[in-house]
């Protein structure tokens, strides 16, 4: 298992640079991969501030990000409760 940082999450979720959103896709696609807390919290900041997503945006890129089954979060049913909240 691998974790990855803010920067592969969000080059996976944007694609807002060919290259590395398909070094990003290929990561996604080939290794169990642990998210930190931390690393969750940054991604939510840089494409709300960066990339001007709204919540619900934000909400269902993390929902479907979180629901590929080779994630893995350190407190999966929090998580969920908090994108819940956020949403609104």
């Amino acid at each position: 298992m691998i974790a990855v940082d803010t920067n592969i999450i969000v080059r996976f979720l944007t694609q807002d640079d060919e290259l590395q959103f398909q070094k990003s896709r290929e990561i996604f696609q080939t290794q169990d991969i642990f998210i930190a807390d931390t690393v969750i919290l940054e991604t939510e900041w840089v494409l709300r501030f960066a990339y001007k997503f709204k919540p619900h945006e934000i909400c269902t890129a993390l929902r479907n990000l979180f629901g590929l089954p080779n994630i893995y979060l350190t407190n999966p049913s929090l998580i969920a409760q908090l994108i819940q909240w956020y949403q609104g």
